[in-house]
This record gives C-alpha cells, structure tokens and sequence, in this order.
C-alpha cells in the first residue's frame, strides 16, 4: 500500500509518500480501500508536531477517508465487504488503505460520490455538533457564524439555514464567503470592518431586521470571539470551535451574567469516542440534508496522494478557497 509517513514532526514538504506493508484488521476493526481523504487543517498541525496529541511515529497523517470495505474482523457485525463508508480516525486516511473501528464506519447515503462524503466529513460534523449539542439551536433562531467561510463555518450556515434558522455568515473576506456560500439562504457581516468591537453589532442589527445572536458558532477567537459576546441575545450561547485568528480569547464572567449568556466549547473527537452513537445520528440528520440539496461542501480541488504537500501549502498560506480533497487512483 501506499502511504505518506511522517518518521519526525515538521513541515509537510519533508515528509513523503511510501510503498509500506497492507493493513490487517484486529477482530473488532474495518480494512477500507481509502479513495478519498480530506486535508483539514489540524493535519498539518498533526505533522508538524503542534497539536495536542500526536499518534506513535511513524504514522500516516489524516482524519477523514471514504471508500470501500474489503475485510471486516470476525467480530464486525453491521459493516460487510462491498459497503461504501465514511471513516473518521485518529490519523491515517492518508493512505490507499486504512483501518477503523466499526463505529467508526458510516454508510454514505445512495448517490454520494467519496470525494463529497470526505470534504463532509469532519467539518460538517463538527459544525452539527456546535450547533445542536452544544449550542442548543432551535428554529429560528439567529445564529452567527465567524470564519463563514471555513469548511466548519461553511457546513454551519447551510445547517442553520436548512433547520429554520437565520444564518449570519461572518467573515473578513465578505467576496469569498458570497462565492463559497452561493445559494444558500444566510446574511452577511464583514469581520474586516473597522472598531469591530461596535460594529459587529451594528451590521447583525442591520442584517436581522433588529435581532442579536441567540447562538454564536466561531472558529476563529481574537476579535471576532470578543465582538460576538457584545453581539449576543438574553440567553445567548456562543460556541468555541477554534482559534484560527492565533489569539485564544479569554471571557470576563461579567458578560456571562448581565444577559445570561452561556459559554461552551466543542472538541469533536470526545463524541466520536465516548458517545458514537449520536455521531451515527448526526450522520444521518447530515445525510438528510444532502440528500435534500441543502449542505454542499465547495470543493476547490482534488489532488492525487503524492501532491498532499502541495495541499498543505494552500492552506497554510490562505490560498485555500474550499475543501482540497486527495484521492488515491
């Protein structure tokens, strides 16, 4: 099989694709044939050595794969060779094969191709989860999305906007989140705007006919996160996703008790550990909404495995428009 090997953290450019041994499941996992797999940005973290758990060198860096299952351990039961999954893993879906616990396996709905059931993925998941888990949303509600357009902040507005929400799409780059976010039913704010502190609440006004947020869903933290709080409405919640701004934002209790807003943060993979189960069914609510034509990843580009590096760059020098999804034939 072919694999890229990080052998010691650093620069993605300084790690290479392998020819290593095949995979062999243990009793209780899945042998996929990987034919896509994302490129989120917490991989190159991964492979730099910066995230907050590394797996056992060497590995193969990537979360999310799909593909086809070839074997299954003698202790599976609902996945069978032939099926069509999603998988999400510690690492490892950079890789023409790639094992995965059962629950870890997902049924792709009739239709979807593997290089829209990857760019899905943990985005679109972690996104539903903000929202619905931890954000308590209900229709119609208003909800603010910062770092619109994100794969997470993207996959959130087309959700809220989809369960009866009023999606706010909030982002520095107002153009390119229009021309990611094209078609979908949401409002925007510019995160770029002078004295954002003030202004943010200023263009939410404006763009909701005179409400603030009942849920906030950011991505990026620094200003963006401070605004927010001022942003908010009489029981607000905000969720914290991740701090793509570089600064983690601290929160004075104050703000949380004059409009008792409620602050909560996401770490996905818990959910995917300790409770599989509610991922299987956001799983399947997300299936839903694709099947209904209201959640699309934009997909910039596809690239065979061994240009993964040059994936990598895009995203870390901003160049990154949409999903870059690699796939392996």
């Amino acid at each position: 099989m072919l694999a890229v090997q990080v052998r010691q953290p650093g620069p993605a450019d300084r790690h290479t694709v392998e020819e290593v041994p095949g995979l062999t499941p243990t009793p209780s996992q899945v042998l996929i044939d990987v034919k896509a797999a994302t490129v989120n940005y917490p991989d190159l973290l991964v492979m730099s050595g910066r995230y907050q758990s590394m797996p056992k060198l060497p590995f193969a860096p990537g979360v999310d794969a799909a593909g086809i299952v070839r074997e299954v351990g003698v202790g599976v039961k609902r996945v069978k060779p032939g099926d069509r999954v999603l998988i999400h893993v510690d690492s490892g879906a950079y890789a023409t094969e790639a094992v995965a616990r059962e629950d870890q396996c997902l049924p792709l709905p009739q239709g979807m191709s593997f290089v829209d059931a990857a760019a899905l993925g943990l985005a679109s998941q972690t996104a539903w989860f903000a929202l619905l888990e931890r954000g308590g949303f209900q229709p119609g509600d208003v909800v603010l999305v910062n770092g619109a357009s994100g794969a997470v902040g993207h996959a959130a507005v087309q959700i809220a906007s989809a369960l009866g929400g009023v999606a706010v799409a909030a982002a520095t780059s107002v153009d390119k989140a229009r021309e990611m976010l094209q078609g979908s039913q949401c409002h925007f704010v510019d995160l770029g705007a002078p004295d954002l502190r003030n202004n943010l609440r200023a263009q939410l006004l404006q763009a909701t006919g005179g409400r603030t947020a009942d849920v906030v869903v950011d991505t990026l933290g620094g200003d963006a996160f401070d605004a927010s709080l001022r942003a908010m409405a009489w029981c607000g919640r905000i969720v914290t996703v991740g701090y793509a701004s570089g600064r983690i934002p601290e929160i004075k209790a104050g703000h949380l008790l004059v409009k008792n807003i409620s602050a909560t943060g996401l770490q996905w993979t818990d959910y995917r550990d300790r409770q599989p189960q509610r991922v299987a069914r956001a799983h399947d609510g997300l299936a839903v909404l694709w099947q209904r034509g209201a959640l699309r990843q934009h997909i910039m580009q596809t690239l065979p495995l061994r240009q993964f590096a040059e994936a990598h760059r895009l995203i870390e020098s901003r160049q990154a428009t949409g999903r870059l999804v690699l796939t392996m034939e």
